[in-house]
């Protein structure tokens, strides 16, 4: 078989992976975003080969025989399942680099800001583990506002609130470090289940977390809609065991969520009750920046302004800000060394 040359990479590649619980986002240097892929694996179960990562894995949730499994390897923010992770982090790695990379990439993976010390080294064994030159760590929150463009290095006050699949981050920044930060592992994942929940209490249909997110994204809403809005939804019945049909109501779903919004809104509260007053002074004026695909939900913002008094505004395109942030970090390493955690 003739050497091709053509498949040989000549130059290292820097890397910035999203790491979440319900998506990977993966950002090359030179060439922008080149994959947001659900974060599931599936694996035989006889060998636990790896059988499908990402999207094609996706439509495998809750539809697999006993021969397959598929799952989420990440949970609440960080890594459930080390083995399948590291093989994940291979393939999104993998597909960047080709299949002969004279030099191996750096990697920069986003880590929640309120995670331990064991989860932070695990997620960075895992990136070393998947064949990187150097692996470095960069908190959640930080990205998240260098990724909406937010001038973190200035010395005022910014607050960010990053609310993914797994956790939702509230943090002020200012002079280019996170000065107080609360994380709570409640986000998307747990929003799908106080639905799922709700299904069970009200309609007796056991539902999967496919059609839960469905349900959030099509007419959940953090406050009441002026227009109610409905949607058919199939499932289980939970007395008889039969396929069944029942139609949901928008209202619904805002009654059933918001216990969970309101503990995702109290981590935002616990950091403005410890923000130092100068730089609270500063968040009145610039208000709340919101990241992450959570607060995509309709009136999300609203409620959490309702709540906490302060304007609070979706940055553009949320579901980008962190792995953009991760990036710029990357690109920028000697500036941002003391915010970085690294190993290689």
């Amino acid at each position: 078989m003739p050497f091709n040359l053509m498949n040989m990479n000549f130059s290292r590649k820097n890397i910035a992976i999203d790491l979440g619980t319900a998506n990977t986002l993966v950002w090359v240097s030179g060439e922008g975003i080149i994959a947001n892929e659900p974060t599931v694996v599936a694996t035989s179960v006889e060998d636990n080969k790896v059988v499908a990562v990402g999207e094609e894995a996706k439509k495998m949730l809750g539809r697999t025989p006993e021969a397959l499994m598929a799952n989420r390897p990440m949970r609440e923010g960080v890594i459930a399942d080390y083995q399948v992770t590291e093989t994940m982090l291979k393939y999104f790695i993998g597909k960047v680099t080709g299949r002969f990379n004279l030099f191996r990439p750096n990697v920069m993976v986003c880590v929640p800001a309120g995670c331990t010390q064991v989860e932070r080294r695990a997620a960075l064994d895992a990136t070393l583990s998947a064949g990187v030159a150097h692996a470095y760590l960069i908190d959640e929150p930080l990205a998240a506002a260098i990724g909406a463009g937010i001038p973190v290095s200035a010395p005022s006050g910014h607050m960010i609130v990053d609310s993914g699949g797994g956790s939702t981050e509230a943090a002020v920044i200012s002079l280019g470090g996170v000065v107080v930060h609360k994380s709570v592992r409640i986000a998307g994942t747990k929003i799908d289940e106080a639905i799922i929940t709700f299904m069970k209490k009200k309609h007796n249909l056991v539902i999967g977390d496919t059609t839960a997110e469905d349900i959030k994204i099509k007419i959940g809403s953090a406050l009441k809609l002026p227009k109610e809005e409905k949607l058919e939804i199939s499932g289980r019945d939970l007395v008889f065991g039969l396929p069944r049909t029942v139609t949901v109501t928008s209202t619904d779903v805002t009654e059933a969520i918001k216990p969970t919004l309101l503990q995702m809104i109290g981590a935002v509260k616990a950091v403005l009750e410890d923000t130092p007053p100068e730089l609270a002074a500063d968040i009145i004026d610039k208000g709340i920046i919101m990241s992450g695909g959570t607060s995509l939900l309709r009136n999300l913002n609203k409620l959490l302004t309702e709540e906490t008094g302060v304007p609070a505004h979706v940055a553009d395109e949320p579901l980008l800000c962190v792995v953009r942030g991760t990036g710029l970090v990357l690109e920028n390493i000697e500036l941002w060394k003391r915010s970085v955690t690294t190993k290689g």
